[in-house]
């Protein structure tokens, strides 16, 4: 059975583009044999498409249908965690045990245990917490169990479900509530996410597992997950991540401004050669990836009987939400990065159209065109933000943005000069002798000369070989 959801406001997606997002997410449902599949895409804020597909057994999965969404609650609790650092009650660079004493793992930072660098074992102790209750680990000691630190803090990057359920006691002893209440008060009500809760509320779909050898289902228990909540708990609806999606791509000052979630997005963690190679990392409660040249950030969850995925593509403004109701099959982050792909290659965003300066320095200005650091030709180039942006005139190389801080000197925000200090050296006439960038010497020619170049300018200057 098929049920799709289409939006045809002015911002609605064009009919073929349509058909390409139902037909992946019927081939996702089919070939990955899940009893069903629904899915939203997101463009420029709003939510541009849902579609869904069901072998026929439940409710119809629509656009307010709950399903479990696992290890995506960590991107939430991470929300929290950040909210708390933004409010001056800790920093990223705290040690848990400061904050939280007596766990045995409070060596580790705050930072290093969003970004999953902590050095924590995956996994509690058995029996497997996602198929048993919470009931069984009443305490952060049955949680974390006698040898709780496999590495070196901040050494690796090693996933951890424990890690996350050590940030959500944290929230509770800062804020002096549930995890539960905290989350509800302070993200989910102000972004309007009345459908994610931590307890299932009608209609959801029922989690499955299906048989790998046979068209057959079993139902998979849906435990509470008790300490471990904050790792995995929640349950939600594509509307609601959808809203979560653009929150994660734009920010909102209600929750987090968007410098706090644009660090969230940026990579925390020293990763694996593999993980390089595969073009994955890591940031703070978001995972990252680079696929077909698309930078996506987002996060995938799983639990007994459910698979859940949202991708973000900054870049583009699109996100992509998939949500199924079995236990293993469909490829989900898979999925979730083709849906953003079927769009921005179907339908390329429009650039936003030029604009002149509103206004023009000129002591600013006059600093625009090429320099030369040493034999390397780069061009700096006024930004209609009010910006300055430096790199290479040809190829590929170091190149940033730059912030004025309202004394004539520029911060760099990207890159190699992130935090660099870029400033226009004056000769005793006013005129421009060359520009510092963290002593890097920039001057209008190769080795000008006459200007301030460390270890000085041949004489002779320059020659041919004859």
């Amino acid at each position: 059975m098929t049920t799709p959801h289409q939006d045809e406001s002015p911002g609605a997606l064009l009919p073929a583009t349509r058909r390409a997002l139902l037909h992946r997410i019927a081939v996702g449902q089919a070939e990955g044999r899940a009893p069903s599949m629904v899915a939203a895409v997101v463009r420029d804020g709003q939510a541009v498409w849902h579609g869904s597909r069901t072998a026929g057994h439940g409710p119809d999965p629509g656009e307010r249908v709950q399903y479990r969404i696992g290890s995506l609650t960590k991107t939430f609790t991470a929300v929290l965690v950040m909210r708390l650092r933004d409010e001056g009650a800790l920093g990223l660079d705290d040690p848990l045990e400061r904050h939280l004493p007596g766990t045995g793992v409070g060596e580790a930072t705050i930072g290093e245990l969003l970004a999953h660098a902590g050095g924590l074992a995956a996994e509690s102790p058995a029996p497997w917490w996602e198929r048993t209750p919470g009931s069984l680990r009443p305490g952060l000691a049955d949680v974390l169990g006698e040898g709780p630190l496999l590495h070196p803090a901040g050494r690796r990057f090693h996933y951890s479900n424990p890690g996350y359920t050590v940030l959500g006691a944290l929230v509770e002893e800062v804020r002096g509530a549930p995890w539960t209440e905290v989350l509800r008060r302070e993200v989910l009500e102000p972004l309007g996410l009345d459908r994610t809760s931590a307890q299932p509320l009608a209609p959801y779909a029922d989690g499955w597992a299906v048989h790998p050898w046979a068209d057959a289902l079993m139902p998979e228990p849906a435990e509470d997950l008790g300490l471990m909540a904050p790792a995995g708990q929640l349950w939600s609806t594509t509307t609601d991540l959808a809203r979560f999606a653009v929150f994660l791509a734009h920010g909102d000052d209600r929750v987090l401004s968007a410098a706090s979630v644009r660090e969230m997005r940026t990579p925390a963690t020293v990763v694996e050669a593999a993980d390089v190679a595969d073009g994955t990392s890591y940031g703070l409660g978001v995972q990252i990836q680079r696929r077909g040249g698309r930078l996506l950030i987002g996060h995938s969850g799983s639990l007994p009987g459910f698979l859940a995925n949202l991708t973000v593509s900054v870049e583009d403004d699109l996100a992509s939400v998939v949500l199924a109701n079995c236990t293993s099959g469909p490829p989900i982050a898979t999925i979730g990065a083709d849906l953003v792909r079927i769009v921005a290659e179907a339908e390329p965003r429009l650039p936003a159209p030029w604009r002149p300066l509103p206004a023009v320095d000129p002591s600013v200005l006059e600093l625009a065109g090429p320099w030369y650091w040493g034999t390397n030709a780069f061009a700096l180039r006024l930004t209609a933000d009010g910006m300055v942006s430096l790199g290479p005139l040809t190829g590929v190389g170091r190149r940033s943005r730059f912030r004025a801080n309202g004394d004539g000197t520029w911060t760099g925000l990207e890159g190699y000069y992130a935090g660099e200090l870029l400033r226009a050296v004056r000769r005793p006439d006013g005129t421009v002798d060359h520009l510092d960038l963290g002593s890097f010497v920039f001057t209008r020619q190769p080795y000008e000369e006459g200007a301030s170049v460390p270890g000085g300018v041949d004489p002779d200057g320059w020659r041919g070989i004859g």
